[in-house]
């Protein structure tokens, strides 16, 4: 490249990064000011592959909790495996909550929520499971699917020796997780496998809202429309389109939802779920399911984390553990 050509592209990198900083910044300073975090500067969107790989290097290791007296590894049939957060002064059998983690489909390892699973064992005295499954785009769908599905199974064939009530196990994650929870409720009432209750953390839902052009200024921080399109891309095999996937690909997708089990949803009004999430609690409810929804006014996706210290965040999950607690503590 000649000198001049390649002083030129430097320029325009340089502009593009000065560009995107710049609005970065901005829209730190849209958020709430309690909301504010120096973590919204970092470029944090998924768009493409290298980008994904880039992320998934950079990935914490997330071994809290991991060395308590009260966590043990666990293999589960089929080639997966989780941790068990098992408090020994529990009653038994008693209830049990299955917790999926978050990271779009694409990312995310049961690790890293490690804390969360622990927190609402101890805080509930029920036995967590916090199942790994696989990833896409190297695993799409049904793989994840089948891996949460085979997880539920297995709290169900050991509940004897697990110290757990079948009828006391709810599903819960957070973002796609919670949206992976969803769907195994939706394919457990179809297969006959019981589930008491599903808390949904700002649940990835709906791949139609990849489709939409105007999301309301939503979305413009932590997961954006450009990576969640990526996401559902990778875990559909096929860019997503109106018409409606495989069962329980998209748990937003299913028409009937009568006798689904009773949930617990909560969401930022501006988070990109927001209006999938809201729109569900709203056909639950329809179908006479009873629904607790919970919108925080001002939060973003991930902020509960993000800025965890903040009061209202920390009060956003105790909620959740709360409605669990109703529900099978």
């Amino acid at each position: 490249m000649r000198r001049g050509a390649l002083a030129v592209s430097l320029t325009a990198l340089g502009l593009g990064l000065s560009a995107g900083f710049a609005l970065r910044v901005r829209r730190l300073l849209e958020a709430p000011r309690d909301l504010r975090h120096v973590g919204l500067l970092l470029p944090v969107n998924v768009y493409n592959g290298h980008m994904l790989k880039l992320g998934r290097v950079f990935v914490p290791r997330g071994d809290a909790m991991l060395d308590d007296p009260m966590v043990r590894h666990v293999e589960i049939p089929g080639g997966l495996d989780g941790y068990v957060n098992d408090p020994p002064w529990r009653t038994k059998p008693g209830g049990a909550v299955l917790w999926l983690h978050g990271g779009g489909l694409i990312a995310g390892k049961p690790e890293l929520e490690q804390v969360t699973a622990h927190t609402i064992a101890t805080e509930l005295g029920v036995f967590v499971l916090n199942a790994r499954y696989r990833l896409a785009p190297e695993h799409p769908f049904p793989a994840a699917s089948d891996d949460v599905f085979a997880a539920l199974k297995w709290m169900h064939d050991n509940a004897d020796e697990l110290g757990i009530d079948p009828a006391r196990i709810a599903v819960a994650g957070e973002s796609a997780g919670a949206g992976l929870a969803a769907a195994l409720a939706q394919r457990a009432l179809d297969e006959g496998l019981p589930v008491a209750f599903q808390a949904l953390v700002y649940p990835m839902l709906d791949d139609r809202t990849a489709l939409a052009l105007d999301h309301e200024g939503r979305g413009s921080v932590i997961w954006t429309p450009p990576s969640n399109r990526f996401a559902w891309t990778a875990y559909l095999g096929h860019p997503p389109r109106l018409d409606a996937p495989p069962p329980y690909a998209a748990a937003g997708r299913r028409e009937d939802l009568t006798g689904l089990p009773p949930a617990w949803i909560g969401v930022g009004d501006r988070d990109l779920f927001y209006a999938e999430d809201v729109a569900y609690a709203g056909r639950l409810a329809d179908a006479g399911v009873p629904v607790e929804v919970l919108v925080e006014p001002g939060m973003y996706h991930g902020a509960d984390e993000l800025a965890s210290h903040v009061p209202r965040m920390r009060a956003f999950r105790e909620a959740m553990r709360d409605a669990l607690r109703r529900a099978i503590g």
